[in-house]
């Protein structure tokens, strides 16, 4: 019997084999990816018996279609886009670990122009720069209608905003309010978080068919993205180095400027872990979502995530 014993706990405690995962990024190397490329460099993930492969998106990189098509395994996307996702049909894809408890999304001005806050903005003259179908933006101009300010198309960049000292743009604050610093400019960064609209961003996500079949697998992952990301938050200077060789837009002291900016936005008072979600919060959002018409019938928050 003890032999018996002995020979099924080295079954359950072995290894998972090094099956090829792909894991699809929605941008370009950055520190707000940090974590999952120290992952790969410490060699977590082949501790926790995972052969990864990171792949890197850009703009409209459609990381979910990715996913659901099973082109990829795992995927970083934001939280508004696994509800919308689920609204629309999509209920396979589990969110599994969030990155940003604060989501880094925000509004930069111009400092001399004076305003306190987001609806200063928004009620005030001049033009405003945004991607205005994002949720986001929905959600500031259903809260804070009607607007006054001017908006237009963002293209990306400052460079605009350099040029004219009423112009207001859509930011992250771990990159364009950085850009405009180095470029001389004296601004003032509003989080959209503070308005109220504050989904999870840098999440990592898979299809509830993979955590079904695999649950080892997928806990192994979230434990090697976790350490990845404590490492990170603790030295971020050789991941970024790795990064910077694969992103040479961005410069060493960006890098370091960016992660710096971010930490707190990742490591926030209210948790006890780096990457661990609440149902209240995808509740609310789930809330927020259908209250602003963007998704058109209620979403079980529940069915949404899974916290390893």
């Amino acid at each position: 019997m003890g032999k018996v014993l002995a020979v099924l706990l080295a079954l359950f405690s072995a290894p998972l084999t090094a099956e090829s995962l792909v894991l699809a990024l929605n941008w370009k190397p950055e520190p707000q990816f940090g974590g999952f490329y120290a992952a790969q460099e410490a060699g977590l993930y082949k501790s926790h018996g995972l052969n990864v492969k990171i792949i890197e998106g850009g703009s409209g990189t459609p990381t979910i279609q990715m996913l659901m098509a099973g082109r990829v395994d795992y995927g970083i996307v934001s939280a508004d886009e696994v509800v919308i996702a689920h609204a629309r049909g999509g209920g396979d894809m589990v969110a599994l670990f969030a990155t940003f408890q604060t989501n880094p999304q925000g509004i930069m001005t111009h400092a001399k122009r004076g305003f306190q806050s987001i609806e200063d903005v928004v009620h005030s003259d001049g033009v405003l720069l945004w991607q205005s179908g994002l949720p986001y933006a929905q959600f500031v101009m259903h809260k804070y209608a009607p607007l006054r300010v001017t908006t237009a198309p963002y293209l990306g960049g400052i460079g605009n905003f350099q040029n004219d000292p009423k112009l207001s743009q859509q930011c992250f604050v771990t990159s364009e309010p950085l850009a405009a610093k180095a470029a001389g400019l004296n601004v003032k960064t509003f989080l959209v978080a503070e308005s109220g609209y504050n989904p999870y961003t840098a999440v990592l996500v898979t299809r509830k068919e993979r955590l079904a079949s695999s649950p080892q697998e997928v806990a192994s992952m979230v434990a090697a993205v976790r350490e990845g990301w404590e490492r990170y938050l603790e030295d971020p200077s050789p991941t970024n180095a790795v990064m910077a060789a694969m992103n040479r837009a961005m410069s060493a002291r960006t890098f370091a400027d960016s992660a710096a900016a971010q930490a707190p936005l990742i490591l926030t008072a209210d948790i006890k872990q780096v990457g661990e979600m609440r149902l209240a919060r995808w509740q609310l959002l789930a809330a927020q979502l259908l209250d602003i018409g963007v998704i058109k019938a209620p979403v079980t928050a529940d069915t949404l995530f899974v916290d390893l």
